[in-house]
């Protein structure tokens, strides 16, 4: 399977919407500049495509295979990981004292964009090893650190994160995993865990696994829950290894997608023998959890993106080669020539509304891994306003990147007529693959939720109305804007409607059931509203540029004809120009629907409650 990546869009969001430059600049970063960042981008490009992508077939076809208690990962995989391995690219953004490269996390989301559009299914596991070690690193003991951070970060080994059981889905506070202290100070393990990504395969010669269990006289619910390390194989105080773990891979799921990544049932200690490791102190585990949950949340998101992008340009080139019917101004002209598809106005609405999805998407990750960054290089007040910020997207970057990177693959899918529900082409297989990006790691449901009951009211609601404020400057910048006037007005009206929703639920008798039944749409006007602004913001530098080069050429924009023929043989500037485009239709095309939402939720419909069912 071939891949394609947008890597103009991707510098351009990077180095010419964002101040990474200025964040290069830091300490913290400074062993880098521009130059390193893109040789980084280009080589990671490389691997995507020479060795990554290859495999997603066979990821698809072939698949993980469960056998004798031993999970078998396709033969492609293991060339593919081992590349990974050999280039640091499984801990590119963590510390490199322990085995990280230490790139900027905004960078390391331009990789993994990469590496996820490639092959999903191979990249999940280097998702939860970089999860595990840090939470090793951050939390785990000295002993802890120097037997596992580096192997970990160099892929030598992987991880996993486990939480859910066969009683205990979304709730995990009804976990019934068991925690005995023993006298060494570490403790066994008994219970099942389901659902674990990458819990058993064959790619690393070891695997930790991340557990979250109960110890005897623990409190009910979340709070009595106790995080552990669990190693497959017993690790010697040397490093090395010895012998098995007491954990065994005891059912494998077959699934709609991601066929190559395993999702295993996990038994731990049927023989009373699972020696674990405590992180942390004892019921603490919750908390030290989404250390790992909310960096691998946004990925999750980062996953919806990469493959709607991949998608996009995979349907793009079939557009343009593919001859179907006659031009739409010569339709009634039957001697006339058969044309590419791109040239059919639907198609065309379908590839470039996927086109301005996508940006908005990676706009979103993008700002949002920035802003973690801003955390790691700033201190006090500067920084937990930073962290704030963070806390609020993570929820919106799950949920609406996974939600939207789906319909993407969706709409992309049409694009190839019959042939895209076919298995020729890859649009049905990034399809299935990119469904599971808005289930796991916390529902979307659960996501939506979490924002407006949590993250939505923290520290009195200040981190969004601060975020929501940058969208309201980017409207007043371009209210009286001739080319953005109408796209800044709609902005600015599907604000009012997220204010007059917020501040007038607060006064109804049923707020709290209004809330609970439209969390989600209300998630969607946040990412609506968010990804308008980031895509105006965008449009305001490319138009500066394209204005620059039209000028630097002498071309004349009154001239339709020479602009069209111009942009037609200028990459740069039809780029810009593009850019433009994606921010006018976006807004057109997607705010209205804020309008709509903000409607349907006024009224207080409550059709789902009293329905029978």
């Amino acid at each position: 399977m071939t891949y394609q990546a947008d890597m103009r869009d991707i510098k351009f969001q990077l180095f010419e919407w964002l101040p990474t430059n200025e964040l290069l600049t830091t300490e913290r970063y400074s062993q880098f500049d521009r130059g390193d960042v893109e040789m980084v981008l280009e080589e990671a490009l490389k691997l995507a495509q020479e060795q990554l992508a290859p495999s997603n077939k066979d990821g698809d076809t072939v698949g993980a295979r469960l056998e004798n208690g031993r999970v078998f990962m396709p033969k492609s995989f293991h060339a593919a990981y081992q590349k990974m391995c050999e280039g640091d690219w499984i801990g590119c953004i963590n510390n490199p004292e322990y085995g990280g490269m230490g790139l900027p996390g905004v960078v390391g989301t331009a990789i993994n964009e990469l590496f996820f559009g490639a092959n999903m299914s191979l990249c999940l596991t280097t998702l939860l090893t970089r999860g595990a070690s840090y939470l090793i690193e951050k939390f785990g003991t000295d002993e802890m650190i120097k037997l596992f951070c580096e192997r970990l970060y160099k892929g030598i080994w992987a991880g996993t994160m486990c939480l859910t059981e066969p009683q205990a889905g979304s709730d995990v506070g009804a976990s019934k995993a068991r925690a005995i202290k023993q006298p060494n100070g570490r403790y066994l393990i008994q219970g099942e865990k389901i659902f674990i990504t990458g819990g058993d395969q064959d790619l690393t010669e070891n695997i930790i696994h991340a557990v979250l269990a109960r110890t005897p006289k623990a409190p009910e619910g979340t709070a009595g829950l106790s995080l552990f390390m669990i190693p497959k194989i017993r690790v010697k105080p040397d490093g090395s290894l010895g012998e098995p773990n007491d954990v065994v891979c005891s059912r494998l799921e077959e699934k709609m997608g991601i066929h190559g990544s395993p999702t295993c049932s996990l038994v731990f200690g049927g023989n009373n023998g699972c020696e674990a490791f405590l992180v942390g102190e004892e019921n603490h585990g919750m908390k030290l959890m989404f250390h790992m949950m909310n960096p691998a949340r946004i990925e999750v998101g980062l996953q919806g993106e990469a493959v709607a992008a991949a998608t996009y340009l995979a349907a793009l080139d079939y557009a343009k080669t593919r001859l179907q019917s006659r031009h739409w101004t010569r339709f009634k002209d039957h001697e006339a020539p058969q044309v590419p598809i791109v040239e059919h106005p639907d198609v065309r609405r379908m590839l470039f509304t996927s086109a301005a999805y996508v940006q908005a998407m990676r706009a979103l990750l993008m700002q949002t891994s920035f802003y973690i960054d801003m955390t790691q290089v700033t201190a006090g007040e500067e920084q937990e306003r930073y962290q704030s910020y963070v806390e609020v997207l993570t929820p919106i970057c799950k949920a609406w990147a996974s939600d939207w990177g789906f319909r993407v693959t969706e709409w992309c899918l049409h694009v190839y007529g019959g042939y895209g529900y076919c298995s020729d082409y890859p649009a049905e297989q990034y399809m299935r693959d990119a469904k599971i990006a808005a289930i796991y790691e916390g529902t979307n449901g659960i996501q939506a939720l979490d924002l407006v009951a949590r993250k939505l009211p923290a520290k009195g609601g200040k981190p969004i109305r601060e975020l929501l404020g940058k969208a309201e400057a980017t409207f007043k910048k371009l209210r009286g804007d001739p080319q953005f006037m109408e796209p800044a007005w709609m902005l600015g009206a599907a604000l009012k409607q997220i204010e007059d929703i917020s501040k007038g639920l607060t006064k109804r008798p049923d707020a709290a059931l209004v809330v609970v039944l439209n969390s989600v749409p209300f998630l969607d006007m946040i990412g609506d509203v968010l990804g308008a602004h980031f895509l105006l913001d965008q449009a305001i530098i490319a138009r500066t540029k394209l204005q620059g080069l039209l000028e630097a050429d002498g071309v004349k924009t009154e001239d339709k004809d020479a602009l069209r023929t111009y942009l037609q043989g200028k990459a740069e500037a039809a780029f810009y120009h593009n850019k433009v485009q994606a921010a006018i239709h976006f807004a057109y095309r997607v705010l209205p629907q804020v309008t709509a939402r903000a409607v349907a939720i006024r009224a207080g419909e409550m059709g789902p409650i009293d329905a029978v069912m």
